[in-house]
């Protein structure tokens, strides 16, 4: 591994600690609004204990379900600004399907445009953070996807 590489994957992975204990809650940890079940975490974007509770539940659940029904979920902006969702593909990119893998990457391509169409919902640096991690989880699925699976 270069040096460039061990950087880059250094920053990467303070960038994911960072989404995933710093992030926000955007009302969904408020009190009288909590969320329900293994997926509470995707819309806890703020760095209330609570939300960052919620985040690392339901990234466990996400690493612990066999069946990996959380790929097909549809998403939402707030699941992308979370970071949940794009670490648990990136943390099992090699056990995913090349379906799941093509599924992961067409979400980490189009949470840019996701994330940029809540408006005051998320702020300018929650967006940052979540656009980068983004890249970079598409460029290793995309990695992997040229790895395992045939094209055409």
């Amino acid at each position: 591994m270069s040096v460039r590489h061990a950087a880059a994957s250094a920053a990467n992975l303070a960038l994911v600690a960072g989404l995933l204990g710093l992030s926000g809650c955007l009302g969904a940890c408020a009190i009288g609004n909590p969320e329900i079940g293994t997926r509470a975490g995707l819309g806890c974007v703020d760095d209330s204990p609570e939300c960052v509770t919620r985040r690392q539940a339901t990234l466990r659940s996400m690493m612990d379900d066999k069946s990996r029904s959380w790929v097909n979920e549809p998403p939402t902006p707030e699941a992308y600004a979370s970071g949940v969702r794009l670490f648990a593909f990136k943390s099992k990119k090699k056990e995913l399907s090349c379906d799941e893998l093509k599924r992961g990457k067409l979400e980490a391509d189009t949470a840019r445009s996701s994330l940029n169409s809540v408006g005051a919902r998320l702020t300018p640096a929650q967006v940052s953070r979540s656009v980068m991690l983004a890249g970079e989880v598409g460029r290793e699925l995309q990695n992997e996807i040229n790895r395992r699976c045939k094209t055409g």
